[in-house]
């Protein structure tokens, strides 16, 4: 079977069109290698690249380690882990050791063979710079507005995150501290989510 594995960060993601486009940008791709979209498996997070507990990803981990899975195509090797060189070769690692082939869409690469793996790491290696240039950045505005009077945090009630994604998300057995990553939100809001609904 091939597989195909789409994720995005949160909810606003997924609704503002981040998996439709990763789908159709995998369809035109499967459909240049003669592979009608219909015959695929698509596996699809709505969870932090930061997160391990993803529930797609385990289903297809799964179906891989079952020998169901010869192929799985993303969008990019960013959508398969954030954590950078380490986490991400472990897991590509695991897929090809089970002569998966890995194929990226967006990078134009298939990341089977020694060479793959190789370039497999520089690409994890850039994504993990790339999540943390973002944050650094970030700190370094909001450092900068407290320091002229500016910010005030989010308003109440304001929240990026939706206190019912927590408790789907707590449901699923996930730690709280994975909850906050894939919700851009400390622990404490998850707390609190998760408090309000008792």
């Amino acid at each position: 079977m091939i597989a195909a594995y789409i994720r995005v960060s949160t909810e606003q993601q997924a609704d503002a069109g981040s998996v439709r486009s990763q789908k159709l940008a995998i369809n035109r791709w499967l459909r240049g290698h003669n592979i009608e979209p219909k015959d695929v498996q698509f596996f699809e997070d709505v969870i932090s690249g930061t997160t391990h507990e993803r529930p797609a990803l385990a289903k297809l981990n799964d179906a891989i380690f079952h020998g169901e899975v010869n192929q799985v195509v993303v969008f990019s090797l960013s959508r398969v882990s954030r954590r950078g060189i380490v986490d991400g070769m472990k897991l590509l690692g695991e897929w090809l050791e089970k002569d998966v082939r890995v194929v990226s869409v967006s990078e134009q690469f298939d990341f089977t063979g020694q060479v793959g793996q190789l370039i497999a790491s520089v690409f994890f290696a850039m994504s993990k710079m790339d999540q943390d240039a973002r944050k650094a950045a970030q700190a370094a505005g909001i450092a900068r507005a407290k320091e002229e009077g500016k910010y005030r945090g989010r308003k109440p009630g304001s929240t990026i995150a939706k206190p019912a994604r927590a408790r789907q998300l707590k449901e699923k057995g996930i730690t709280y501290e994975e909850i906050a990553n894939s919700l851009s939100v400390s622990r404490a809001t998850v707390a609190r989510y998760l408090s309000a609904t008792r």
